[in-house]
């Protein structure tokens, strides 16, 4: 992983599944990755949310959007719209998430290819044990399909988006670890299909049910496959020499968090209203 710079530090918050707001990590990668572009350490954070919804600026532009949403927190998941790119994405438990925060001026940094490679080139390592070929590359019918979808025998495990700032970039990934696969892009395929009005020549991904699955499923992780996942990334970081914890202490605190949540959340209203 000599992409990745040293002085990177671990960020585990796998554990903390107490926030009820999905954008409270998004707005916590914000604020680390401002203060990585004024010189403080890059971060690997790893974490997860208990139930929500995720979606993508472009996801607001469906024409029964408003709909959707409704229809999805009626059944239990808060839907929030993130500030990275990408589509709509689902996460719970089984997911986890991955976002590499470095400063723009780290050796070697090129732009898009060179941060969307690091997050490849460390997810694929992580999984080398399993004996399993991770591909990169576009899973047709995946949800929040990109050209760095990341799959197994031709099913999507993995996407991943990108947020820069002017100093500093964030590269995130969701990792869909446990469960099943299948029953998370019916899922989002129906989203789709209330917020299109069925209409499928929107442009909106056209999600087909078995084109995703998760690690449990394709490299035999198990039902923990989430943690076991989570500890095979630190101990790739760790072989790299990067094994330092965050002091959490330092983090940015509740009030600067809830600002920043409020600033994500008024900059995309502005896109749901339009």
């Amino acid at each position: 992983m000599s992409q990745l710079p040293q002085n990177m530090m671990i960020l585990d918050r796998m554990n903390e599944l107490g926030s009820t707001d999905p954008l409270f990590s998004f707005a916590l990668d914000e604020l680390l990755c401002r203060r990585a572009g004024h010189g403080g350490p890059a971060v690997c954070h790893i974490w997860r949310h208990p139930q929500a919804f995720v979606l993508g600026s472009q996801d607001l532009r469906l024409p029964n959007a408003r709909e959707a949403m409704e229809w999805l927190e009626s059944n239990g998941w808060p839907v929030a719209v993130r500030n990275s790119g990408g589509a709509a994405v689902p996460l719970d438990g089984g997911v986890v998430n991955l976002s590499l925060i470095f400063p723009n001026s780290v050796e070697g940094h090129s732009g898009y290819q060179f941060d969307f490679e690091a997050m490849f080139k460390l997810i694929r390592e992580a999984l080398s044990s399993t004996g399993r070929v991770v591909e990169k590359g576009l899973v047709e019918g995946a949800y929040c399909p990109g050209d760095y979808d990341l799959g197994i025998d031709g099913r999507k495990f993995c996407g991943i988006a990108q947020r820069r700032q002017v100093n500093a970039t964030i590269i995130q990934a969701f990792v869909v670890a446990e469960g099943s696969g299948s029953s998370r892009a019916e899922f989002v395929r129906a989203f789709y299909d209330i917020a299109s009005g069925g209409d499928d020549s929107l442009g909106h991904p056209i999600v087909e049910g078995q084109s995703t699955a998760s690690l449990e499923e394709l490299a035999g992780l198990g039902p923990m496959g989430a943690f076991s996942f989570a500890g095979a990334v630190k101990n790739v970081l760790a072989g790299a020499g990067i094994a330092a914890s965050y002091d959490v202490s330092s983090l940015p605190n509740q009030i600067e968090i809830e600002e920043k949540i409020a600033s994500i959340r008024a900059r995309y209203a502005q896109v749901e209203r339009s």
